[in-house]
């Protein structure tokens, strides 16, 4: 095995994964040591540090921009557009025209994509949004991340052409534009639909300044992350600020199974606020 670049001990990773929830709530299990290491060796090399204790003592001393740059590096930010398209169909097919017969009269709707990453999931809401809901409604999407770097990637919403090959060809036709001579190999999403959506830096287990009441909410792949007493907490919340019979959609791995009693059970993934 090639000794490491960098003294790297398991009281260093114990040190760093505390920090970790301490900041962001996520728990990392033992078995993330190497990820660690990895992601956080860059950070070593531009503040051209020799060991792990030494960026910790950095860290607890004077955090800073350093404490941003090490949430950024550890936060996981796996994402496509229309990732889970199980849930698109349904919003599309089920839930905004629920919506519609619901809200004649208000004609406002309010989404929430909680654990935004780069912008995918907010993006692909919007287009089926714009498909769906006449234009003289009331419709915003906030879509939230607890990672500064990929916000500001969303907000551009400029992707590598790799990057939708999930899109179907109209809605490339219609929402995406294609970049040429230096944008080359990238598209951009329409100003149309980036006006539908606010992009904004959140961490869930800090304070909430929306006040709602969503009518939908995506949270994706993301309470895993967390212990068992903080998804109780984060589901509570969620409960209190979605209206009546307002939906919450989690990810494939997720359920509420002995977490809440606010919700019904609509399909797998998807659930009614009671």
């Amino acid at each position: 095995m090639n000794e490491r670049e960098f003294h790297f001990t398991k009281n260093d990773f114990d040190l760093l994964r505390k920090l970790v929830n301490e900041h962001t709530g996520i728990r990392l299990s033992d078995h993330k040591q190497e990820m660690l290491y990895s992601r956080l060796s860059r950070r070593l090399r531009a503040l051209n540090l020799t060991s792990f204790s030494r960026y910790y003592k950095l860290l607890k001393i004077n955090g800073g921009e350093e404490l941003v740059h090490f949430i950024n590096a550890v936060t996981t930010n796996l994402t496509a557009f229309f990732r889970e398209p199980h849930h698109f169909e349904l919003l599309e097919q089920v839930l905004l025209p629920q919506l519609l017969e619901k809200k004649p009269t208000t004609r406002r709707i309010r989404i929430w994509s909680a654990g935004c990453a780069s912008g995918e999931e907010a993006y692909s809401i919007a287009m089926i949004v714009k498909e769906v809901i006449p234009a003289d409604w009331d419709v915003k999407i906030l879509a939230t991340d607890l990672d500064s770097q990929v916000l500001t990637k969303a907000k551009l919403g400029v992707y590598e052409e790799g990057r939708i090959e999930g899109v179907p060809p109209g809605r490339l036709h219609r929402w995406f534009k294609k970049g040429s001579g230096s944008a080359e190999g990238r598209v951009q999403i329409i100003p149309e639909l980036q006006q539908l959506i606010t992009f904004k830096h959140l961490n869930l287990i800090g304070m909430w300044p929306m006040r709602g009441p969503f009518d939908i909410i995506f949270c994706r792949n993301v309470v895993i992350y967390f212990d068992k007493s903080t998804q109780k907490i984060l589901f509570e919340r969620f409960a209190n600020l979605l209206d009546n019979n307002a939906y919450l959609l989690i990810g494939h791995s997720e359920n509420l199974f002995q977490l809440s009693t606010r919700f019904r059970l609509l399909q797998q993934t998807v659930y009614v606020k009671t």
